[in-house]
């Protein structure tokens, strides 16, 4: 090669990285750049579409209802884009009835679908929210909010029911016959031949009772006498005028410890004693004249 042809060549070499070649055609290889950090990859296939309430000017869906209603209303999909798009809709946190739960909208089209929001029978007076999911065969999904009112008087009321002692235990059921949600509270008294063997204060229960919930529970007792005849009131109260009571009766007898006749002797004396004190109540003495069934409270199960 000439020297002078030569030397060409190796200025060409020397200015090609102070150049920086960039064809064109390179571009259509390269790797999509990543999502950003806390960002989820672009779904494949179309994402122009949107979900909302129809008619437009409304950010979600609001209802309001008594219990035992079904509240209707209509979500609109609009697919924006130049492909049909195919979507399955569901509802979370609410009773949400479509009608019809797989869609397919082509493009550049509006479909409305209606819905319904049945209200539970048992519901309590408040707010509820919910939301109306649409996804489609991509894994892109839109969501709109249901916020949903639940109306109706607020009734607070509850019952005490079988009351029962158990070993060194205290059983009994609460029953929530309002329409609110309680957070009981409860007290414990034991009056035995020759005096009260059990008083605790009201004290809050861990424990919330939606409406129509029936829930056992108990009371422990360990340190109940060895040998006496109680009467135990349970008394419960809750927030709104709830009161219950209910009274349940036991003799403790420690029958391995003492004969069948000192049992007799021990049994009559309890009987006449308890007979002896009735009778001093009903001449008018201040005591709490015990109740021997469950406080009802008027509200209807």
């Amino acid at each position: 090669m000439p020297s002078a042809a030569r030397a060409l060549c190796l200025s060409l070499l020397t200015l090609l990285p102070l150049l920086g070649a960039a064809p064109t055609t390179a571009a259509a290889g390269r790797p999509r750049p990543a999502a950003e950090p806390g960002q989820s990859p672009p779904a494949a296939g179309p994402t122009g579409w949107s979900l909302t309430p129809a008619g437009g000017g409304r950010p979600s869906f609001y209802a309001e209802g008594t219990p035992g209603t079904v509240l209707r209303d209509t979500v609109s999909v609009t697919n924006r884009s130049a492909e049909p798009v195919t979507l399955r809709l569901r509802g979370t946190g609410l009773r949400v009835t479509f009608a019809g739960t797989g869609v397919r909208v082509p493009a550049r089209t509006r479909a409305d679908v209606p819905f319904t929001v049945a209200v539970p029978t048992a519901a309590a007076p408040g707010d509820r929210s919910g939301t109306i999911v649409a996804q489609d065969g991509h894994g892109g999904t839109r969501t709109v909010r249901i916020r949903l009112r639940v109306g109706g008087p607020a009734l607070s009321a509850l019952t005490v029911e079988r009351p029962a002692v158990h070993a060194d235990r205290i059983t009994y059921e609460l029953v929530n016959r309002g329409t609110t949600v309680l957070v009981p509270r409860l007290a414990v008294r034991a009056d035995g031949v020759f005096g009260r063997v059990l008083d605790r204060a009201p004290r809050t229960l861990p424990v919330r009772l939606a409406p129509g919930r029936r829930l056992r529970l108990s009371e422990p007792w360990p340190d109940r006498p060895a040998l006496d005849a109680v009467d135990v009131r349970l008394t419960v109260t809750a927030p709104g005028g709830a009161r219950a009571t209910a009274d349940t009766s036991v003799r403790f007898v420690p029958w391995g410890g003492i004969g069948a006749g000192a049992a007799v002797v021990v049994g009559a004396a309890a009987l006449a004693v308890r007979r002896r004190g009735r009778g001093r109540r009903t001449a008018g003495a201040e005591d709490e004249v015990p109740r021997t069934k469950v406080e009802l409270t008027g509200a209807v199960t």
